[in-house]
Parts: structure tokens; sequence; C-alpha cells
């Protein structure tokens, strides 16, 4: 990187030390610190935490739905539509539990500061 400065409207090429999977496209703009982090071990444990819950609404409500009868309140729909949402974030939970769990493992293997 150079003292010059950069015509307006271009960008300089952000580095890839802290970026993610894909790297940052554009350089921060922001004012948060150049080391900011995501709580990785609260994410981990709500990840723990709410997956089996998930995953036990998601039963819960399907098991639900299929002993609705025509008449009942609440509809089979409505059921259904709440089994799927349980069954997104079952999705989402796992999701996230993957990515904390290779960035923890990442961490835990890179040397720190000497």
């Amino acid at each position: 990187m150079s003292d010059r400065r950069r015509p307006a409207g271009t960008r300089e090429d952000a580095p890839r030390a802290r970026s993610g999977a894909i790297g940052r496209r554009f350089p921060r703009t922001g004012t948060e610190p150049v080391t900011a982090q995501s709580p990785l071990r609260l994410r981990l444990l709500l990840s723990a935490v709410f997956l089996p819950l998930f995953v036990a609404g998601a039963a819960f409500f399907g098991v639900w739905a299929a002993d609705t009868g025509p008449g009942d309140s609440p509809a089979r729909g409505t059921l259904v539509a709440l089994a799927a949402v349980c069954a997104a974030f079952v999705l989402l939970a796992a999701a996230d539990l993957m990515v904390v769990t290779g960035r923890l493992r990442r961490e835990r293997d890179t040397p720190g500061p000497h």
C-alpha cells in the first residue's frame, strides 16, 4: 500500500488475514476494531441448547398436525407451518454449530502471538 491518494471511486484490496471463506470484497468502512470477533463460545452454547429444542418442536408440531382432524383448532396448515419454521431453525442452528466449531478449531490450531 502506498501513501499516494487513489482516484475517487476506486477501492483498494482488503487484507485476507481476517477474512471469511470467500474473502472481503470491499475494505472496512466502519469504526469497529480491526480485531472484532463474534462471541463464538456464546454462539456455540446457544446453538447447542436450541438445536435439540427445535428438533423437538418440529417433531411435536409435525405429530400434532398429523393427528389433527378437519374441524380441529388450530388448523393442520398452522401446525405444519410451525413444524416447518422449527425445521428451518434446526437447519440454521446446525449450520451455525458447524461454523462455530470449525472457527474454534482453527483458532485453537493457530499459534498465538509470541
